[in-house]
């Protein structure tokens, strides 16, 4: 969900600049800053932005700044305040100050030159809006080359965990034998210092091998990485799906870990984990 996009167009003496930048996040969580002027366009503003973005944490922002002239206006009553009370403190103390010079000290005075009472032109509106959409568009521009190495990042981690599962196998064989050979060899043992039930012994035998069996779980695992890809290529708002799939390869290799009960399964396996993590530390920026 990562994405920025930005925009700047000239619209009558002001150049507009308009930002769009997100962060991963569960819901859309929008923040808008825009000029005091425009905020009662602040709701259309969000509805464009919120429809495009989707979900995210997302700041957008509009200013400007003034190309040219622009015109301003004076506060006519304050300044003819300002004369009447100059021109009383110069009389008050036996000074005769002309007309000039008092105008032109009140004009000196603070607040005498102020901006007009702005509000919301719809032609300027209208360029501010086609303004909003080029930035969304060079917005989505970002995200899609994201995705695009996203997408060959999951596929390259998938590819590895399935060469990882892979490796397994050839170790389940061995791992049976030396088990075998380490109850093989208490059994001996046990022998050797007294009477044994044969029976009820190679039923506890065959117990336990089926307890550390994983075939269930390679299985599964192999499922899981076959949806994740299929879904992966799927349209977009797959994202929260595809964490949920990445769970699931979790608990399967968690189990695998569990029942390996040998050195060589469990560096196999930690390997797989992480190449886990990795997909979901990347799978929090899917949409």
């Amino acid at each position: 969900m990562t994405g920025y996009g930005k925009a700047t167009g000239l619209i009558g003496t002001r150049r507009y600049t308009i930002e769009v930048r997100s962060l991963n996040g569960k819901q859309l969580d929008l923040s808008v800053r825009i000029p005091s002027a425009f905020r009662a366009k602040e709701m259309e503003l969000r509805k464009i932005v919120g429809e495009s973005v989707g979900r995210g944490k997302c700041d957008v922002s509009l200013q400007f700044a003034v190309e040219g002239v622009e015109r301003r206006e004076l506060n006519v009553p304050l300044i003819g305040a300002y004369i009447k009370d100059l021109g009383g403190i110069a009389e008050a103390n036996g000074m005769h100050a002309q007309d000039e010079s008092i105008l032109g000290m009140a004009l000196r005075l603070p607040d005498v030159v102020q901006q007009p009472r702005e509000e919301v032109d719809e032609s300027e509106w209208e360029s501010i809006v086609s303004l909003t959409h080029e930035a969304l568009d060079h917005f989505q521009d970002f995200r899609k080359n994201e995705g695009k190495a996203l997408g060959e990042d999951f596929e390259l981690r998938v590819s590895n965990i399935r060469k990882l599962e892979s490796a397994i196998l050839p170790l389940l064989e061995s791992r049976i034998e030396r088990i075998r050979e380490r109850i093989q060899s208490n059994f001996e043992e046990i022998q050797d210092r007294g009477r044994l039930d044969e029976n009820r012994f190679e039923q506890e035998v065959l117990f336990y091998i089926e307890k550390l069996d994983v075939s269930e779980e390679l299985v599964r695992l192999k499922a899981h990485c076959d949806h994740f890809l299929e879904v992966m290529v799927q349209p977009e708002g797959q994202g929260k799906k595809l964490g949920f799939i990445a769970q699931e390869m979790g608990r399967e290799i968690n189990t695998l870990g569990s029942k390996a009960n040998d050195a060589e399964m469990q560096r196999v396996v930690v390997q797989m984990k992480d190449e886990l993590e990795k997909i979901k530390e990347q799978v929090l920026n899917a949409l």
